[in-house]
């Protein structure tokens, strides 16, 4: 399991604007909206396609996209 995250230090809003809005929307559309556990295959298949969209590596060195991946605990579940 992997948690993404908005991480609200990435200073770009291109990828925002571009389509990355969208595309997490859809991923978080019964959740907070902030972040999300899902397994690994999807993490790997959204960020693959986040990825795609212009400005997800606007980002400086302590905040290089605009969502973060975290490991997820068994204690955590």
């Amino acid at each position: 399991m992997v948690r993404l995250a908005i991480d609200y230090e990435f200073p770009s809003r291109t990828w925002w604007e571009n389509g990355g809005q969208e595309l997490w929307d859809g991923l978080t559309e019964s959740f907070d909206g902030g972040g999300v556990v899902v397994d690994d295959h999807l993490a790997a298949s959204w960020l693959a396609q986040a990825e795609q969209i212009e400005g997800w590596h606007d980002g400086a060195d302590y905040a290089p996209h605009p969502i973060r991946r975290a490991p997820v605990d068994e204690d955590e579940l």
